[in-house]
């Protein structure tokens, strides 16, 4: 099986890859938000051209867990993904994955302003990542 993880912005969408064989995320791309029906058919394009069986998308929760108003758009996103494209689709926590991709990216050595074009992917990546982790764990 191969896998999506996405984390959703208002402005951008980052995406990540993993199967089965390997158990390890890599970020994929950043994509620049158009509008629902412009960015499902991105995110189409990019379920065929990867044979993607399974997405999961980062629930940003509240610190304290609790649910606000990007999660609720996150359920929603998802679960208009999952009809659109007929994918089973997974909601995770993705509480400080962008902290962690972050330190990911310091730690290659690209500086703040470096980061900006490719931290939304990485972020993807650690929430797919954990999401495997916890499958198996």
């Amino acid at each position: 099986m191969r896998y999506l993880g996405l984390d959703l912005g208002r402005a951008r969408i980052g995406l990540a890859l993993a199967d089965d064989v390997l158990g390890t995320a890599r970020p994929l791309e950043t994509v620049a938000r158009r509008g629902e029906a412009a960015d499902l058919a991105r995110l189409r394009r990019v379920v065929a051209e990867w044979e993607v069986t399974r997405a999961v998308v980062g629930l940003p929760l509240n610190m304290d867990g609790t649910e606000g108003g990007s999660a609720r758009l996150a359920r929603a996103f998802a679960a208009k993904l999952a009809d659109e494209l007929g994918l089973a689709v997974e909601l995770f926590d993705e509480r400080l994955s962008t902290f962690e991709a972050s330190v990911r990216l310091r730690e290659r050595g690209l500086s703040a302003r470096a980061q900006r074009s490719v931290i939304d992917a990485e972020a993807a990546a650690v929430i797919l990542q954990t999401w495997l982790d916890a499958r198996t764990g």
